[in-house]
């Protein structure tokens, strides 16, 4: 049952539309995010919808924007005192998968898909310090934070679409169902090979950062 309509401040109008459209992103993925939906489901007409976020599109954008909001917040409690701590890479590996894992990956290719480009950058820096400064110096020289970034890139680049993609990978490889379903093997393999190519840990610890 809908909620009465009542009258809000744009801000915080802004804000429970973008919450209903999470929820029904989490509920049923992307094509359930429609503006029929939202507005039922605060109790809100579709011009009140449109009037904030122009069109669908411009709705989903604002959601994509919201999730790299929240990737962003995990990422920073992921690391914050991380090295000091010593935490372990699969707690990165975890924090930002369960982000995607709520439709934000599905998400995020659907808008790819359609043209939209985010034109932000450095999302995962705070991950990039943290696994840099925990590498070893091979042969008394630096590592390159050009490897760390392409592995981190790769990384963020497998998680966001595990997802929508993973499975049919998994099974193209040879691995049979249900193995080919669960993304929990694949996460750890990323474990594994974050600590083998980057020549550090799986327990952080605390070395100087090397640019």
């Amino acid at each position: 049952m809908s909620q009465p309509r009542t009258r809000r401040r744009p801000d915080e109008a802004k804000s429970l539309i973008l919450k209903a459209a999470e929820e029904l992103l989490v509920e049923g993925g992307p094509h359930a995010v429609e503006v029929r939906a939202v507005a039922t489901r605060i109790g809100m007409t579709d011009a009140g919808i449109t009037h904030h976020f122009k069109s669908r599109d411009g709705l989903l954008v604002a959601l994509l924007q919201h999730g790299g909001s929240r990737i962003r917040a995990a990422i920073e409690h992921a690391t914050h005192d991380w090295v000091s701590r010593g935490a372990q890479v699969s707690e990165l590996v975890d924090s930002i998968a369960d982000v995607y894992e709520d439709g934000y990956g599905e998400l995020a290719i659907a808008l790819h898909a359609a043209g939209w480009r985010d034109g932000g950058a450095g999302l995962l820096d705070p991950v990039v310090d943290t696994l840099h400064a925990a590498r070893m110096p091979s042969h008394g020289r630096r590592p390159s934070r050009t490897d760390t970034r392409l592995a981190v890139a790769a990384l963020h680049q497998a998680l966001a679409t595990e997802s929508a993609y993973g499975a049919a990978f998994r099974r193209s490889a040879g691995i049979p169902e249900p193995d080919a379903t669960h993304h929990r093997q694949q996460r750890r393999w990323w474990v594994r090979t974050l600590v083998t190519v980057l020549d550090t840990d799986e327990q952080l610890s605390a070395r100087p950062t090397g640019h």
